[in-house]
């Protein structure tokens, strides 16, 4: 029997002088050297810690079972020669017992090692954490005047290790501030910014530091803000500023960028030079910028913008993107030839790049970087090997071993396989593969004869023979002889020849349309002994229903067919010994593909000239194009609008056309859809982001209006112009305006192209004097018309009226409310009063109800939503213009009232009288609780009737004579009344019991109002 030795140097420690000689010892054949499962990580340790001990794990696969040892920045830890009260071994993990700053962090590493050799693990980093306290002095109140900003100071304490949270606490625990678009923590410095401070902010502030590695937390002195009245504008001026950053490919980073104003600035993220990742995301009001899964291409400078009406900032810093070490090549464990060569190579990827090195058995082998080569190995080359590539981000390790080898030639493991089948006129392969170190010289023999190289035998140089056009001929036994220095061994192998197998039908070129179905047959004849397989390749994946009728075809059917299904298709008929195949080429028509190359010259400030590429007409002509065109003032990004061109309409063979009828100043991008016979295909790709030329603005300033709200002033307002008419750079506005008698017009320019007001402040103006009143726009490239010419007057007695507060507010019904306000002073002349309402937290999506001056002071407000808090405030207009809103007032809407009717589930009919009865609505969980049901029996065909009301769920009401009734039931709630049920009943000529009241139930918008007569008169009701 031929066996096979290995020897490595530990092995050469305790052989003596049989070096030369391969080791008859299966244990160590059977063997292997050291893997590690499990190495130690970074451990940061609390000094808090209840636990009083650091394990560091450490778990090698190996046979015979690994030996650890353990060293602590690179100096081995004494386990075995000495005791020692901290450290501890169990198993191959080391256990440090009440572990000491001083003593215990550094760097761990675990060594591992059997009679095939040694390997150590990645270095791990022992540190220790802590979060000390704040300190206990006192901290300085802040006095901010209101509209200001103000930015409250953390400094938190000392600590390790760097990241903590932040939150910041309100007069007390455990009272957080929300954080919103006003306020902002840094989670870099623990800062508070408040971009505009308000008279809610009063209070005492603390900073709350958490240090998530060991679960502590810490809080700060308060501090004291006190808001000082004085409402001013601010512009927007950035004090949250993200530094030059480094990140890893595959992490993710945030950038902070935060400022103060009032106005409140709005907050916007750019890339310079590049549009930002695809895989960002903001948050915390676009305070934040977060790029998730951050890679080498995110690189560059970025930029956060803060505007607001008063001004803007900007701030600018970069991005770098590094890599941790990554593997592109690496060794693993192998077997080599004694006296063979042998090159390993270790290859890693990384930013800044990795310096590679290689450990043999634990210890630096020196001068050798990437590539470890050997010549002529022998047995003192084997042993476990460790390459390691580092750079200032990590470190990563491969392990392996190497085992020289020599013994002589066997085939116990992979014999010439014993029955080899090969197809008549074909070719035949019969591997010879023994086991052999060195290297074995490889014959052939068929019974008898000596095989060589001929026409149709070759045989290779690892041994395989290989034999062409193959004949009933070659039948028979054939011997594979392996030879080297340390000994013979042979094989043997039978050779049976098949029959070919051949293609009888092939499949057929097919041409259809989209949607329909393509089908291809394939036929083919093999040898009888043999099972047969049909193959179809196709060219994309594809839905195929492949049917086999006979033993010798195979059908193939594609439904619905794609233009992307178009191409080659190829059938292989295959038995175990050989394969055939044919083809056939399936046409798919159907719509233009989408064109491609779009771009745009000849830029003027309405027109464009625009480029493409023709994409593919998929076997049918195009017929025309259409061109489409997004503006950056799209609501939704996804929506394209029809441009208009020129000509009207492009032709299926043209390249180019003149976009037309475009808006001055206005970023565009455009697309190009292909249509010929068969429909239209996808739209291409968008062109490159285009700005036109400059235009004089065209579109005036609307609703000009104001008039003096203090003494000596004109106050003028106008509704902005909106941004996609400001045609142009440096937009601003010109106000033009003259006492009525004056014949000279006086101009101011305002160059803020959001502003909504101008206010002309002048000691001669008499009151009550009326003012002609117009405002243009105006840019870069000159001046656009003038508004309508208004009427305004200045303040009759130096100001305009004061609102009173709303004195009353009644709820009507879920969605409408009756609000009563006290009369402004009637010396002023109000001519009209404007009540605003919104949602709460809703602000932005205000309605407004003006309500004209006709000696009323009280007014209905519908559509509100139920089950909401809503504000309200009320504004006085007169000649002298707009005066002070009046204190919010808030209110709750009651719930909906019921949505289902009452369901009638009896009527019935008694002499005179008709009872009639119902089901309990029961109200859904944002509905009104039920109070009771009314009865609206009425005329059929009228609207009017007579109106009952009940806590019962039936009721007895008289047949009136002559004419058909409608009965309504409907649930009541404070919510209002619900959907209404009917009944219709047949009249007849009784006459129904007087009552003490009438009522008349008539709907009056979302209400309903109930006219009651009585004895003593007539009243209205809401209900």
């Amino acid at each position: 029997m031929t066996t096979c030795g290995f020897l490595n140097e530990s092995k050469l420690q305790t052989c003596s002088l049989s070096v030369l000689y391969p080791v008859q010892d299966p244990q160590y054949e059977s063997g292997f050297g050291p893997v590690f499962e499990e190495q130690p990580m970074d451990t940061i340790y609390p000094e808090e810690s209840p636990e009083e001990k650091i394990t560091m794990s450490c778990r090698a696969r190996a046979n015979p079972p690994a030996t650890y040892r353990w060293r602590l920045n690179g100096w081995d830890i004494k386990l075995l020669e000495q005791e020692d009260e901290h450290y501890s071994l169990e198993d191959g993990n080391l256990v440090i017992t009440n572990p000491d700053r001083n003593n215990h962090v550094g760097k761990y590493e675990c060594v591992a090692q059997n009679m095939y050799g040694t390997i150590v693990s990645r270095e791990a980093i022992v540190r220790f954490g802590y979060l000390d306290p704040f300190s206990t002095e006192e901290r300085d109140a802040v006095y901010v005047k209101e509209g200001q900003g103000a930015v409250l100071l953390c400094a938190p304490p000392p600590h390790y290790p760097d990241e903590l949270l932040f939150r910041w606490m309100l007069n007390e625990f455990p009272v957080f501030i929300p954080l919103d678009k006003r306020r902002f923590v840094s989670q870099t410095t623990g800062n508070l910014y408040i971009s505009r401070v308000d008279s809610s902010d009063l209070g005492n502030y603390s900073c709350f530091v958490s240090s998530p590695s060991i679960a502590k937390s810490v809080f700060s002195k308060f501090i004291s803000l006190v808001p000082i009245p004085e409402r001013k504008w601010y512009p927007a001026d950035i004090k949250v500023k993200f530094p030059d950053s480094y990140a890893l490919v595959g992490q993710n980073i945030t950038l902070e960028c935060f400022a103060l104003g009032n106005p409140i600035p709005e907050i916007r993220w750019r890339k310079v030079d590049a549009e930002l990742p695809a895989n960002h995301e903001v948050s915390m009001e676009k305070a934040l910028l977060h790029l998730i899964n951050v890679q080498q291409e995110d690189e560059g400078t970025y930029e956060c913008e803060a505007i607001n009406s008063k001004g803007k900032d900007r701030h600018r810093a970069r991005l770098y993107v590094d890599a941790y070490p990554e593997w592109v090549e690496h060794f693993s464990s192998r077997e080599a030839d004694i006296g063979s060569n042998l090159t390993m190579s270790c290859l890693a990827s990384g930013k800044p790049k990795p310096h590679v090195r290689w450990l043999k058995n634990g210890v630096l082998v020196r001068h050798v970087k990437g590539e470890l080569k050997f010549t002529g190995l022998t047995f003192e080359h084997s042993g476990m090997y460790q390459c390691i590539a580092e750079n200032k981000h990590g470190v990563i390790y491969a392990s392996g071993e190497l085992r020289v080898i020599a013994c002589a030639p066997t085939f116990e493991h992979n014999p010439v396989k014993e029955r080899v089948l090969g197809a008549k006129n074909g070719r035949v392969l019969m591997e010879c593969r023994p086991k052999a170190a060195p290297r074995a010289r490889l014959s052939w023999s068929k019974g008898t004869e000596l095989l060589s190289n001929s026409s149709r035998i070759h045989i290779w140089d690892d041994g395989t023979l290989e034999i062409l056009n193959v004949t009933q001929m070659d039948e028979g036994k054939y011997t594979c002889f392996a030879e080297n220095d340390r000994g013979k061994a042979n094989s043997t192998g039978t050779l049976f020849v098949t029959e070919a197998t051949k293609i009888t039908l092939a499949p057929s070129n097919a041409d259809v349309q989209v949607g329909e179905s393509a089908r291809m047959q394939c036929a083919a004849s093999h040898d009888p002994n043999l099972d047969i397989t049909f193959i179809w390749y196709v060219p994309v994946p594809v839905l195929l229903y492949i049917s086999q009728n006979r033993e010798s075809s195979g059908e193939l059917l594609i439904r619905n067919t794609l233009l992307r299904h178009a191409g080659r298709y190829t059938c292989t008929a295959q038995t175990i010994v050989d394969n055939v195949s044919a083809s056939a080429e399936l046409v798919v028509r159907g719509p233009p593909g989408p064109p491609g190359g779009v771009r745009v010259d000849e830029i003027t400030d309405k027109s464009v000239r625009l480029l493409w590429s023709r994409g593919t007409d998929n076997h049918s002509p195009i017929s025309k194009y259409t061109i489409q065109a997004r503006d950056s003032f799209s609501v939704d990004p996804e929506e394209w609008k029809n441009a208009n061109t020129l000509p009207a309409n492009v032709e299926g063979n043209a390249e180019t056309v003149t976009v037309v009828d475009l808006t001055p100043w206005m970023e565009y991008e455009f697309r190009v859809i292909a249509t010929n016979t068969l429909g239209t295909g996808e739209p291409s790709s968008p062109s490159p982001k285009i700005r036109m030329l400059e235009a004089v603005p065209v579109v005036a300033p609307s609703d000009i209006g104001g008039g003096g709200e203090s003494s000596r002033e004109l106050t003028i307002t106008w509704t902005p112009v909106k941004p996609q008419y400001y045609y142009g750079k440096n937009f601003g506005y010109i106000v033009a305006f003259k006492a009525h008698d004056d014949y000279q017009w006086r101009k101011v320019t305002v160059a803020d192209p959001e502003a909504q007001r101008y206010v002309h402040k002048d000691p001669s103006i008499p009151p009550n004097t009326e003012f002609h009143v117009k405002v243009k726009a105006f840019n870069n490239k000159g001046e656009g018309p003038y508004s309508l010419t208004a009427s305004l007057f200045s303040a009759q007695d130096g100001k305009g009226p004061e609102s009173k507060t709303a004195t009353h507010i009644a709820t009507c019904i879920q969605t409408s409310l009756s609000i009563m306000s006290s009369s402004a002073h009637e010396e002023l002349h109000v001519l009209r009063i404007t009540v605003r309402y919104w949602r709460k937290h809703e602000e932005s999506q205000a309605g407004t109800k003006v309500v004209e001056n006709q000696g009323e002071n009280q007014t209905r407000l519908e559509n509100m939503l139920p089950d909401s808090r809503y504000f309200i405030e009320v504004r006085a207009f007169n000649k002298a213009g707009m005066g002070p809103p009046s204190v919010q007032y808030e209110i709750h809407t009651k719930k909906a009232p019921p949505s289902r009717p009452p369901r009638i589930i009896k009527k019935t009919l008694s002499g005179s009288s008709v009872k009639i009865a119902w089901e309990q609505v029961e109200p859904l969980a944002n509905e009104s609780r039920i109070e009771g049901y009314k009865i609206l029996y009425r005329q059929e065909g009228l609207s009017n009737g007579t109106l009952y009301t009940t806590g019962n769920r039936y009721i007895d009401l008289p047949v009136l004579s002559d004419r058909d009734y409608v009965v309504e039931v409907r649930a009541h709630s404070e919510g209002g009344d619900g959907a209404v049920a009917q009944v219709r009943i047949s009249g007849n000529y009784s006459t129904p019991p007087p009552l003490p009241f009438d009522f008349l139930f008539y709907p009056n918008g979302f209400c309903w109002e109930m006219l009651v007569y009585s004895e003593i008169g007539t009243r209205t009701y809401g209900t």
